[in-house]
């Protein structure tokens, strides 16, 4: 594995390189090129020379993945590496409003690997593809590329802009030279879409001690902070006739038909087996790149697809023990996944590089960067013309199996004929595999247009045991869909990377008759408390709507809140909210539930959906508490791409200081947290998965009829709403109260739950579930490690008490938690396991 060096960039052991000779030796001694900079700059450049009348050498990077095949963990980790130092220089808050930008070709990937490395930002790369139907957002000039034009052509118009201050532009190239290129973006992009900071990201910055200056004297013209973050420096020294030397030395060679000559007959002997197609499955809804851009969203999606996709390419792929991922000209970062997600999946050696439009010279010498070529037509009906295209590195490169990654676009005629790619690969390697990725090609519709493609709410009592007027579900119907899986085989596959938990249900909980007698018991003595926080939170809503209906002269048939409840927790209390506010002023507000998965993001259909029939600024979304905060993260995080919505959400109770609009901020029993379903109008959990979930779809659930004689939904909305009246004066005074106060949040939970983690060797965040809630989640769906309890907590936790005892977990009396209790999830769990450590307990 890769180490690192003293400043903790990654360091490329010899064994990494292509050779163990210097890889641009062959240039340096005949041309008198020399490169100097830093240590590590010869273990990341070689050299080679190309037909090009403003540059003769060209520096070719082992870790960039374009010209040199390299381990795919190796090419991500430098991108992501150089995102995480653009995080730093940023801060967190500066990084969540950032832009990322790649170059193409070259630095797609690259670009997208430091957008991974930020974390939240969306990512844009520059394409020489025009699409049609997708307007053209800028575009710039590449001075010394044989091909010039770049194109933007982000699907949301408003990407680039820069409505926030601090709302950085981080632009990503393999190299850093002249300068040229960075400023001739900078100065089209400042035109159309000014902002206050650019940071510009590199590899190596190989700028001359003369350009050294430019890039401070252009930040001081346009106004603006322009920083650099490279991962080495160094520069070319050339002689005066470098051109002259480099032009006939490739001359030379070429004369000698020393380039693109045929692979000897004995060295490939026919027939090869043909190739074979692969099918991904990839996502849907997610971009095959960066070319109209990528969300965090999508970046989730993908992340949870790769496994399963690498592991159908790994069982294609046999006893194969050399592979190379080789990626397609700009489609960079999505065989370069497949590629990183390969590595994991199988026990072959895994390189990665892709195809390119560039002519560079081949020379079989270890001391030169491009030892061979393979050429073949393009086959992607380029939008300048047919022409020839190259894979590098790629002959006699000892891969016994090659799996070619284009996308659907390039999926021609031309790519299958007797001299295109697959036909050239096949006669220097065993075996080649051909994965297709749709090609996306953005809607040129509007938010209401793609409303009309999408399905209309779902309503009682046709989905669920509520009544239509109460809600009307943003999901998809899949009760006839076999989901459930046994409580520990879940958590089995989810601990282990195997699955995602919204991929999957839990068996519901049957409660015993003790069990809901507790249940009944717990509501009539917490309704009025419940009721008290359903108004409190209800009315700071209605008082800090802009135009709000309850301010003095206001209109009541104008600009009410819609309410939009996170399934399922959230929905209960969002039919309460509404019916607050039908029953103290008569407002009928619309109310929906929409779908929000952890490591995925909310239901972006849905906020379409939303969007096309009501003001985003008017809706508020509701859940009915927070534990550390984890899913108000995960919403802000996924609005960002969607303008027009409020981030925050409202709940019931906030025990954990995580927002600032809620009931209450005490950690006590909310009854519909006992149960599952039977509480929550028969509806399951949520589910996202990528066989069910397509691209116009929303996400999906269940309504679990069968279970109608143990619902008690209706029970727990009548018996909370008829305390309304008895509370109203006290909501009132409370109300006052807050609208006066400092209600900022103070993540006192956040932090809470990091100190139990490490304190209880846990080191997850997500196998601690802090408050009421979320212990008897951990209780009735996860397989429970141990509960930890406030010393003297009374009835509050009566039901978490029984439920521990029924599941024999122990629970354990703390001193100085911010919650009622905290459940923890087995750490490490497979089955049989009961030691901390995740490994099993042999009995004596």
């Amino acid at each position: 594995m890769p180490g690192r060096t003293p400043d903790g960039a990654e360091h490329i052991p010899e064994e990494e390189a292509v050779d163990v000779e210097w890889s641009g030796n062959w240039v340096a001694e005949r041309l008198g090129v020399e490169l100097v900079g830093d240590g590590e700059l010869r273990e990341l450049l070689g050299l080679a020379l190309r037909r090009n009348p403003k540059r003769a050498h060209l520096l070719v990077s082992n870790i960039l993945g374009k010209h040199v095949p390299q381990r795919p963990s190796v090419v991500h980790g430098a991108g992501h590496e150089l995102g995480e130092r653009v995080r730093d220089l940023l801060g967190e808050a500066a990084a969540r409003r950032a832009v990322v930008l790649g170059y193409a070709e070259t630095a797609t990937g690259l670009g997208h690997a430091v957008a991974d490395g930020l974390g939240v930002a969306p990512y844009l790369h520059s394409t020489r593809r025009p699409v049609a139907g997708v307007a053209q957002a800028g575009g710039f000039e590449e001075s010394h590329s044989h091909a010039t034009s770049h194109l933007l052509l982000p699907e949301n118009p408003d990407l680039l802009r820069a409505d926030a201050d601090d709302a950085p532009l981080v632009l990503v190239d393999d190299e850093f030279s002249t300068g040229n290129t960075v400023l001739n973006t900078i100065r089209a992009l400042h035109a159309r879409y000014p902002r206050d900071r650019y940071v510009v990201v590199a590899l190596v910055d190989m700028r001359s001690e003369g350009d050294q200056g430019r890039l401070a004297e252009f930040a001081a013209e346009i106004g603006a902070r322009v920083d650099l973050v490279a991962r080495a420096r160094g520069t070319v020294l050339l002689p005066d006739d470098v051109l002259e030397k480099g032009r006939a030395l490739v001359a030379a060679h070429e004369s000698e038909d020393a380039l693109d000559a045929p692979p000897a007959p004995e060295a490939h002997p026919a027939p090869r087996t043909p190739p074979v197609r692969v099918g991904l499955d990839w996502p849907a809804g997610v971009p095959d790149g960066g070319r109209h851009g990528f969300t965090p969203a999508h970046r989730a999606a993908l992340e949870a697809a790769l496994p399963a996709m690498a592991g159908r390419i790994a069982d294609a792929l046999g006893d194969a023990r050399r592979v190379l991922v080789l990626g397609f000209e700009e489609l960079m970062y999505a065989p370069l996944r497949l590629g990183t997600a390969l590595e994991d999946a199988t026990t072959a050696e895994v390189r990665y590089s892709t195809t390119t439009r560039s002519p560079v010279l081949a020379v079989d010498d270890p001391g030169y960067a491009i030892r061979s070529r393979l050429v073949f037509p393009a086959h992607d009906d380029p939008a300048d013309g047919p022409g020839d295209r190259y894979a590098y590195n790629v002959a006699g490169g000892g891969f016994d199996a090659v799996v070619a990654v284009v996308d659907s676009t390039a999926d021609t005629p031309a790519l299958h004929a007797p001299d295109g790619l697959l036909a050239t690969l096949a006669g220097h390697t065993d075996q080649v595999l051909l994965a297709v990725v749709p090609s996306y090609v953005p809607p040129p519709t509007s938010h209401r247009q793609e409303a009309a493609m999408l399905p209309e709410p779902l309503w009682g009592p046709a989905f669920s045991s509520y009544a239509a007027e109460d809600v009307g579900w943003l999901l998809q119907d899949l009760s006839d869909t076999p989901l459930e899986a046994p409580t520990e085989e879940r958590e089995e596959a989810i601990q282990s990377g195997g699955a995602h938990y919204a991929e999957s249900l839990p068996v519901e909980y049957q409660p015993t008759e003790q069990y809901q007698e507790l249940f009944r018991a717990a509501l009539d003595t917490s309704a009025a408390r419940i009721a008290r926080a359903v108004g409190t939170v209800t009315e700071t809503i209605l008082a800090e709507l802009p135009h709000s209906p309850l301010r003095p002269g206001g209109d009541t048939s104008a600009r009410r809140p819609v309410l939009v409840s996170l399934a399922r927790a959230g929905t209960p209390v969002g039919v309460l909210m509404r019916r607050w506010a039908l029953h103290r002023h008569g407002l009928d507000l619309p109310h929906y539930a929409v779908s929000i998965v952890r490591g995925r993001g909310i239901d972006a259909n849905a906020l379409r959906w939303l969007a096309a029939h009501h003001d985003p600024a008017d809706v508020v979304f509701v859940d009915g508490w927070t534990g550390k905060g984890a899913i108000t993260r995960e919403l802000a995080a996924a609005l960002e791409e969607f303008g027009g919505f409020n981030p925050e959400i409202a709940v019931l109770a906030d025990p954990g200081g995580c927002v600032r609009t809620y009931g209450t901020r005490e950690d006590f029993l909310i009854p519909s947290a006992c149960l599952n379903s039977t509480v929550s109008g028969l509806i399951s959990r949520t589910v996202l998965r990528s066989d069910l979930v397509g691209p116009h779809d929303f996400h999906g659930a269940k309504f679990y009829r069968e279970l109608a004689e143990s619902d008690v939904s209706g029970l727990f909305l009548d018996t909370v709403a008829a305390r309304f009246d008895e509370v109203t004066d006290a909501v009132d005074t409370e109300v006052k109260e807050l609208l006066a106060a400092d209600r900022t949040p103070t993540w006192e939970g956040w932090a809470a739950v990091e100190r139990i983690s490490e304190e209880y060797g846990i080191h997850d965040v997500n196998l601690v579930k802090p408050g009421v809630g979320e212990t008897t989640r951990v209780l009735l769906r996860r397989v429970p490690w141990k509960i930890l309890a406030n010393r003297g907590a009374g009835a509050d936790l009566d039901h978490v008490r029984l439920l521990a005892e029924q599941r024999g977990v122990p629970v354990e009396e703390v001193d100085g938690l911010p919650y009622t209790c905290v459940g923890l999830i087995h750490p490490k769990y497979t089955r049989g396991a009961t030691g901390a450590d995740g490994t099993a307990v042999t009995a004596k």
